[in-house]
């Protein structure tokens, strides 16, 4: 059995924690795109964890964990994000993590250069995390970037430095002005966080294709979700991948598979990180309620995100894209705070009410159509079976999956990894 878990919004949607829950039903978690530029948090029996590059298969004995080839990976975050899982008492090992040869490196000139380009837009900015991701698929497609399997052949690796230095300062010194990267410092970068990483390095693919012969249920995690996509996101907003589920195998390392099954996520309201178009959102106090409530703030950045009543328009669009079979919807329970709700129904778009997401230009001037309903304001946490749940909440939950047309099998009612609701 193959099967993506996807994001169906803006990204943040609770991915890390369905996975932690669906993965003891899994052999194989892979992350097949995307960089250290968003996280996950889980919080199990063993305590809260932040991942930001590795799969959150990684928190359960007995599954093996892969880094795709469409991965960008920061081999520095790695080492630290490593090295804080295991003094937290998680095994990480050749035996459970296995990293793509064709995977792409993340170097610091990447970062700097996310950095200097935010700069330099200033209120113009897209609202990057800063984490080099942009810089570093833009070289990938240039073909000016280093492989994680180029680290098993340091000699020839070594080689190639000194003319991609040469050409990254063309741009550095000559674009920015700013002090050139140097090939000993890109050499020696190598060499303190690559070694480590060496017996980690595999044909991921090879290793896929004999675990799908052999019968073994593969799960595969991305990062952030369809509205962020490089082709269906609300461009150029967007991540520089693609977050899309058709995707995984490819992004994955085995673009001969088929997905058995798609589960798309979604919050029980909208957040959002980062710039662009949001057209449910909130301000003021309203939105500093719900995003107290919900404790919203990034798991990598830490940056307050942005947030606003659940977006059926938006909803549908990212279900559509990611070809959900199913939904996980997440933190109903944050709802419970509130004696009343509203969901985007639809958006006002040039005087015309539209019900189909529309070209990102045309973004800027919609505005939010809102339907009130009632809510539960109680306690819902303890609820393991959807007739447990209060009226109110039964009917906010079976609205959303009318509007939306696609099935909710699970509901998170708390952040513990046994509060879920399964339909």
């Amino acid at each position: 059995m193959l099967t993506s878990i996807c994001g169906i919004n803006w990204g943040d949607e609770g991915k890390g924690r369905m996975v932690d829950l669906l993965s003891q039903k899994f052999d194989i978690v892979c992350r097949y795109q995307g960089g250290n530029n968003a996280g996950h948090t889980v919080i199990n029996e063993r305590g809260k964890f932040i991942l930001n590059l590795l799969p959150s298969g990684i928190l359960r004995e007995g599954v093996v964990n892969v880094l795709g080839n469409g991965m960008v990976i920061d081999i520095k975050h790695l080492a630290q994000e490593a090295e804080h899982l295991r003094a937290q008492g998680i095994s990480i090992t050749p035996e459970n993590l296995k990293i793509s040869d064709k995977a792409v490196i993340t170097m610091p000139y990447h970062v700097l250069l996310d950095c200097l380009e935010e700069e330099r837009l200033a209120d113009k900015k897209f609202g990057s995390t800063r984490r080099g991701i942009a810089p570093v698929y833009a070289d990938k497609y240039m073909k000016k970037a280093f492989r994680m399997g180029e680290l098993l052949h340091p000699e020839r690796l070594y080689k190639r430095v000194k003319d991609i230095v040469e050409w990254k300062n063309l741009t550095i010194v000559g674009g920015y002005r700013h002090a050139p990267v140097t090939a000993d410092e890109v050499i020696e970068y190598f060499k303190t966080y690559g070694e480590p990483l060496k017996e980690y390095i595999c044909d991921v693919g090879l290793y896929l294709n004999e675990a799908n012969k052999a019968g073994k249920d593969i799960l595969f995690e991305a990062q952030l979700g369809a509205l962020r996509d490089i082709d269906f996101g609300i461009y150029p907003y967007t991540s520089s991948s693609s977050t899309i589920a058709a995707y995984a195998p490819i992004g994955a390392g085995v673009p001969n598979l088929k997905l058995d099954r798609s589960i798309g996520i979604m919050k029980a309201y909208s957040t959002c990180v980062g710039e662009g178009p949001f057209t449910a959102e909130y301000f003021g106090e309203k939105a500093e309620a719900l995003r107290a409530a919900g404790g919203e703030y990034g798991a990598a950045t830490g940056r307050p995100r942005r947030v606003g009543p659940f977006d059926v328009v938006a909803s549908r669009y990212g279900i559509r894209c990611q070809g959900a079979d199913e939904i996980a919807l997440t933190k109903l329970d944050v709802l419970s705070a509130f004696s009343e709700l509203e969901i985007c129904t639809a958006y006002e778009l040039d005087g015309k009410i539209v019900h189909e997401f529309p070209f990102s230009d045309a973004l800027d001037r919609c505005k939010p159509v809102f339907e009130r309903i009632k809510g539960w304001n109680c306690d819902i946490s303890g609820c393991r079976k959807f007739d447990e749940l209060p009226a109110e909440a039964q009917a906010y939950v079976r609205l959303i999956e009318k509007l939306c047309e696609c099935r909710i099998r699970y509901v998170s009612v708390g952040a513990e990894r046994e509060e879920y609701i399964e339909l």
